[in-house]
């Protein structure tokens, strides 16, 4: 069955509620204004921190992520933007709420809305797959233009998107992609190897072409969004950061087809601000994102994501074989 064999989208080593140090957790019962009787964990994503549904003495429940520098040194700046983000998004955005944030310097917390809905099957259903589709348009028509200022894609990007350019500077890592990836995939690879320096020139444009007005979500994918009773949520807002409102899901369209949601080319033209958007500039950013996705997926794992680099590969698998199909013929 497409899509049963790519790596989920679980990297992290997730602490449960009774791991927090006792000072946290007498903060968060604070916050909520009543204690936690029990926890659910919520194991998708890649942090290493937790991340549970708290179920409170007086029957409400709230969604809480807390993480350390000790557990993932980048981790708590992602989760200290994160609340600073949700503090100001519009109430009509599909996001949760942010109900407190906690910050001593070592841990980093959040306390949001608990939301009453379900991560999408892996592999995709077409009725779920579209309501995914439209909430990612739905976010492009609420956050343009962005209702805050913030850094700009190339800002927040600029030194991650440059994996072409690396691989043509030190052609000997395309030798490490070349093993990574599953066999169905590697004459991509040696027909990129062939044209390391064309796809280092295309890369080099993304930037322009990915700047726009639309506050970026930045890392759309099924497991960021929570399916729901009359729509969709959707969550994780640390990488938000300003573009064209097409970029959010052409970064997660390998994901999708890789978790079986079909032909990249075929769920492009199913979007609409997709087939609106300029062919050149799509090029240019899936070539960034095929060349990162490639190069960081034969890097050493980071500190408590051991699964990460094989979701990475297998999104650079997609994105090369999609990136190959549109710029077609011989270089």
């Amino acid at each position: 069955m497409p899509g049963m064999g790519a790596p989920a989208a679980v990297g992290g080593n997730r602490p449960a509620w009774r791991d927090l140090p006792a000072h946290l957790r007498d903060a968060v019962e604070a916050a909520a204004g009543s204690p936690v009787r029990a926890a659910s964990s919520r194991p998708g994503g890649f942090s290493p921190g937790l991340a549970s549904v708290l179920h409170l003495a007086d029957g409400r429940s709230v969604f809480v992520k807390a993480v350390s520098d000790e557990q993932n040194p980048h981790s708590p700046q992602m989760h200290r933007t994160e609340a600073e983000v949700l503090a100001r998004l519009p109430e009509r955005v599909p996001a949760p709420r942010l109900l407190w944030s906690y910050d001593d310097g070592q841990w980093v917390a959040l306390m949001t809305e608990a939301v009453d809905g379900v991560t999408p099957r892996q592999p995709w259903q077409r009725s779920q797959l579209d309501r995914f589709l439209r909430v990612a348009a739905q976010l492009v028509e609420i956050l343009t233009p962005a209702p805050f200022p913030t850094a700009g894609i190339a800002e927040r990007l600029g030194t991650s998107l440059v994996g072409w350019r690396r691989m043509a500077a030190h052609p000997g890592t395309v030798d490490l992609v070349g093993a990574r990836v599953g066999a169905a995939f590697r004459a991509d690879v040696e027909w990129a190897r062939a044209r390391l320096d064309r796809l280092a020139a295309i890369e080099g444009t993304w930037e322009a072409a990915a700047a726009g007005d639309t506050l970026l979500h930045a890392d759309l994918r099924a497991d960021n969004v929570l399916l729901t009773a009359d729509g969709a949520v959707v969550v994780d807002w640390p990488h938000a950061c300003l573009g064209a409102g097409w970029v959010d899901l052409l970064v997660a369209v390998p994901s999708i087809a890789m978790h079986g949601g079909g032909d990249p080319q075929e769920l492009w033209e199913r979007y609409p601000p997709g087939r609106a958007a300029d062919p050149d500039a799509v090029t240019a950013v899936i070539a960034a994102v095929a060349g990162f996705f490639l190069r960081q997926g034969v890097q050493p794992s980071p500190p408590g994501l051991p699964r990460l680099r094989a979701f990475q590969i297998a999104q650079g698998e997609v994105a090369l074989r999609w990136l190959r199909q549109r710029l077609g013929g011989p270089s």
